[in-house]
């Protein structure tokens, strides 16, 4: 039998029974929409985390504490915060590998100033914390090692808190408290918008001297991270390993002693959340693949059903000299397209609810004609699989008693 007869003859065959046809591919449908529409999202977000990071600036490495132990047990990480200004400090002096570094710490605060006041995260930063970034100001100027040996009472204002506090005004040289503490505004940096996961707004945002913030905000002498940019992207692990022996001589560490602070760079904390989404798309993907499975025992009792009700049919064909071979390809071309047309109809519903992710949030969610291939091919697999044991089951008929089948 050619092949454009099996697929027409198989059409028929389900045209016949459009509801049964329906409620058949139902399994199909839901299992090939939640599998598609899950590993879009996976995908999705995998480029989002991605996005933010490479956001953070260019061939950034970040060096934060460790955790420590107390009488063998482990504590938190920056429980005992062993970074300090002379460690960043000594990055500046020492290193060559480096295009850029910037301690940071963070104190949040309420900012009054303006017409108003709003609630904003203050970073005290080092004067290269621009270049690390990869930030450019809007407007003014940003603070020197004058006003950070000096600790001067200035400030660089995100777009966000700039927009909020001085709606439709310059607010160079205007004066805003945070705490009770006076700053000077000097600056306004350019809008980097939102980082993505949790919809982190990075304009959000008041720079300050690293110095004048540990000593009037945060109330203490050490570092919460230190960022540092690497001059050349190709010798990321070069300028990786000099800042990690920078500060092990600065915190006097011998040989054998763990690092009591990490060191990681962009590449890998890329890789370390690809691993970990991956892993994650993986068993969400796995479990809607559940629904594929029972979708495809439900077709294969359909397709059982369907032999037994077609047995004289069965009789007859056989009986007018067709093979076996000839109806074991029609009830499996039968199988296949009620599984083709259930993934092509989940692979809508997928792009469907795509769409409506991306209108209702602010990531765009894209379904991937890699996952649409993968999504239509498993389903026709499934049909396969679920639909030989009937096919075959019909093929093994005796003319003789499928002709007397009442």
């Amino acid at each position: 039998m050619k092949w454009n007869k099996l697929f027409r003859a198989a059409i028929d065959s389900l045209l016949k029974n459009r509801m049964r046809s329906v409620l058949t591919m139902l399994g199909v449908i839901i299992g090939v929409g939640a599998v598609a529409i899950l590993v879009s999202l996976g995908q999705s977000a995998q480029a989002v985390i991605e996005k933010q990071i490479t956001a953070l600036g260019s061939n950034l490495i970040i060096v934060t504490p460790t955790k420590t132990k107390s009488r063998g047990f482990s504590a938190g990480a920056r429980t005992a915060n062993t970074l300090t200004l002379e460690d960043a400090d000594a990055l500046v002096s020492q290193g060559t590998e480096l295009s850029g570094v910037s301690g940071m710490v963070a104190a949040g605060g309420q900012v009054i100033g303006g017409i108003g006041n709003w609630a904003t995260k203050v970073q005290g930063v080092s004067p290269s914390y621009l270049t690390v970034r990869s930030w450019e100001l809007a407007e003014g100027s940003f603070f020197g090692e004058r006003e950070v040996q000096g600790r001067a009472e200035v400030a660089v204002l995100g777009k966000t808190v700039a927009d909020e506090l001085f709606p439709g005004q310059s607010p160079l040289g205007a004066k805003i408290r945070v705490r009770d503490v006076p700053f000077r505004v000097i600056g306004v940096l350019k809008g980097k918008g939102s980082s993505g996961i949790g919809g982190n707004d990075q304009d959000d945002v008041v720079l300050a001297p690293l110095t004048t913030v540990l000593d009037r905000l945060a109330g203490r002498s050490n570092i919460g991270v230190i960022l540092a940019s690497a001059a050349d992207a190709t010798r990321m692990d070069q300028a990786e390993a000099e800042v990690r022996g920078i500060i092990r001589a600065q915190h006097h560490l011998r040989s054998q002693e763990a690092d009591d602070f990490q060191v990681r760079n962009q590449a890998e904390i890329i890789e370390f959340a690809g691993v970990a989404l991956g892993a994650l798309t993986a068993l969400l993907g796995a479990i809607a693949g559940v629904s594929l499975v029972v979708g495809g025992i439900g077709i294969m009792n359909i397709m059982l059903v369907s032999v037994t009700e077609r047995t004289r049919e069965i009789g007859i064909r056989l009986a007018v000299g067709a093979r076996g071979s000839d109806i074991l390809a029609q009830f499996l071309v039968e199988a296949v397209v009620l599984c083709v047309i259930g993934g092509l109809a989940g692979t809508g519903l997928a792009f469907g609810v795509a769409a409506i992710a991306s209108r209702a949030t602010e990531y765009t969610v894209t379904v991937g004609w890699d996952v649409v291939l993968l999504a239509v091919g498993f389903s026709a697999a499934i049909g396969i699989f679920f639909g030989f044991y009937p096919a075959r089951k019909a093929a093994r008929l005796d003319p003789i008693d499928a002709l007397r089948y009442e």
